[in-house]
């Protein structure tokens, strides 16, 4: 979704205050490609602070559909959308200063919603994902996952040293 900006960096200066939808359906990125589940809602406030700058703050909520880090099963991750921004638009000054932050969601008086969202989706993605704290993962040699039952497979996770002491066991168990 776009905004038209004008209304904010004409002489009035007119804030702009909305709640608009996410349009996004699925966030893409170097892991891959997650599900956004819903239509989730960003409350915007888009105001001028002077000397051809912006602020932008904004809150929301998504639901992204991430696989356990574990067990591979698909987990519903809420990611909160919380952010305080001061962006130039100006095209004369490109370089940054440290104040500002980066504005690639602006192009001269359109401001892309979409872009915005993607970025602080970026920085907000969460780096472990469980579903749930003693989830069990999968066996490493047939893949079974272990949360809904165990499996056959002989443990090979053992020390090779302890080898020996297996290997008799085994020899010598009663049938």
């Amino acid at each position: 979704m776009k905004i038209d900006l004008s209304s904010v960096l004409s002489e009035q200066h007119n804030t702009i205050e909305r709640t608009v939808p996410i349009e996004m359906e699925e966030f893409r990125c170097e892991m891959g490609s997650f599900e956004l589940a819903g239509r989730p809602l960003l409350s915007l406030c888009i105001a001028y602070a002077g000397d051809k700058k912006l602020e932008i703050t904004g809150k929301g909520e998504v639901t992204a559909v991430i696989p356990c880090d574990r067990c591979l099963a698909d987990v519903q991750m809420k990611i909160p959308l919380s952010f305080h921004k001061k962006v130039s638009v100006d095209p004369d000054t490109a370089e940054e200063t440290e104040d500002l932050d980066e504005a690639n969601y602006i192009d001269g008086y359109n401001f892309d919603v979409e872009q915005l969202v993607y970025n602080e989706l970026l920085v907000g993605w969460p780096t472990k994902i469980l579903c749930s704290e003693d989830c069990k993962g999968i066996c490493n040699v047939c893949g079974q996952n272990l949360n809904e039952g165990t499996c056959d497979c002989e443990d090979t996770g053992l020390d090779p040293r302890m080898s020996v002491i297996r290997d008799v066991f085994k020899n010598f168990k009663e049938v």
